[in-house]
């Protein structure tokens, strides 16, 4: 393939970021930086003169963007050649407005083998956060005291594990990137145990496994290959939705389970184990809430709503975390709409500085400042580094090894 190059000496020593990054930090001013992506789809388009372009939808484990190369740029001919899903570093100066990302003088060329293998494992950052997300959900799975409910989840995992991890919860608008499914899950899951601390009365096990199956069909849905970050369309993901995909997925899996030895243990528990396997069905088919959102059935448990609700919130939260990221601000503190949130954004009100009182007998307290950016949903600083930390290369043989506490299992024997 030939590939046209820019002068050389152009991009010595720029920065390298990810799509997410880039995002963050370009605007209408240029920024000088190389991104390396995957191609997850080409088409080619007109312009209303009958002019071609080309639309590049690319990717990497953080986020994706849509690039537009016009005829007249000498990319067209090169970026016409490129293979099918090809592996590319992008460099140059990039620029953002509400269009999107938009390249002023840049160049590509194609990957070679070595530079793929470390754009495959990821970057530091999201490595170390799905990481530290899969080991919570393990955590957490592990802590239920319900056997059959624990069972059933672990049974999913050793079965389904390594496919969940590279599966996204979404193909857009909230953790629509490889792993994003872990992301979701995970902050669900530590939601609901802060919830039900709350609201005693729930039924912390239904709802923990609840949470790991409730997008359970979109292994099929929004799932990628080993290998890649493009985002292929499976046949029984179109024609039937993750909703019914899941709800066949744990019923399979229950079945199985009561078919093993072990099951005869459980005769005589109670709640029965007819209930349990219905009431954890009935949240994957009501978590969308309504049946205008593509749920066949509307929570009916206190559960099920609970579900509904965290499922919304950490997706709507993560949709105003990428929109503060991108979104141009029109005025002070205000930022432009970003699908698919209904207005404009306004940037959330800064935290009240927290105070710790000294020693006792001291009436002078300790104030120590809160920023908006400290608690997440701010993108950082340009100039502040994101701490990884060196603990996300632990096995997990070593979180298999310690001592998961479980909850009281609610139920009682039957005699």
């Amino acid at each position: 393939m030939e590939v046209d190059h820019l002068t050389a000496l152009t991009f010595v020593n720029m920065d390298k970021l990810t799509i997410s990054q880039l995002k963050q930090e370009a605007s209408e001013t240029p920024r000088t930086a190389s991104i390396d992506v995957q191609v997850q789809k080409t088409v080619v388009k007109t312009t209303k003169s009958g002019k071609p372009y080309l639309e590049f939808t690319l990717a990497d484990a953080t986020d994706q963007f849509t690039l537009k190369i016009w005829e007249n740029l000498p990319q067209f001919r090169s970026a016409q050649e490129l293979p099918e899903n090809a592996f590319l570093r992008l460099s140059g100066d990039w620029t953002q407005n509400q269009y999107g990302i938009d390249g002023v003088r840049w160049d590509l060329r194609p990957m070679n083998q070595s530079e793929i293998d470390s754009f495959l494992s990821g970057d530091p950052e999201t490595r170390f956060t799905q990481d530290s997300d899969w080991k919570e959900i393990l955590r957490l799975t592990k802590s239920i005291s319900d056997p059959r409910l624990r069972t059933l989840c672990q049974r999913f995992i050793e079965r389904h594990g390594e496919q969940f991890r590279r599966t996204a919860a979404a193909r857009k608008n909230h953790h629509a990137r490889r792993g994003g499914l872990v992301e979701h899950v995970a902050q669900m899951m530590r939601c609901a145990c802060a919830i039900t601390s709350v609201y005693s009365s729930l039924n912390r096990d239904l709802l923990v496994a609840g949470i790991l199956f409730h997008d359970c069909g979109k292994l099929w849905e929004n799932t990628y290959p080993e290998t890649g970050f493009t985002q292929p369309y499976d046949m029984e993901g179109e024609m039937l939705g993750h909703i019914p995909l899941g709800i066949n997925l744990a019923a399979q899996l229950w079945s199985e389970m009561m078919e093993d030895d072990k099951a005869k243990d459980w005769d005589n528990l109670y709640p029965l184990s007819d209930e349990v396997r219905i009431h954890l069905l009935h949240l994957i088919a009501s978590h969308h809430g309504t049946y205008e959102f593509g749920s066949p059935a509307l929570p009916r448990t206190p559960e099920a709503i609970a579900l509904h609700h965290i499922d919304n919130l950490d997706a709507k939260y993560e949709m105003f975390k990428q929109a503060y990221a991108v979104a141009p601000e029109i005025a002070p503190g205000i930022h432009e709409k970003q699908f698919p949130l209904p207005a404009n954004l306004v940037a959330p009100l800064a935290h009240f500085p927290r105070t710790h009182t000294l020693a006792e007998g001291n009436s002078e307290p300790v104030v120590e400042e809160t920023k908006p950016e400290q608690e997440g949903i701010l993108p950082p600083k340009k100039d502040e580094p994101v701490a990884v930390s060196e603990e996300s290369d632990a096995s997990e043989d070593e979180e298999d090894d310690e001592e998961i506490p479980r909850a009281p299992f609610n139920g009682e024997l039957l005699f």
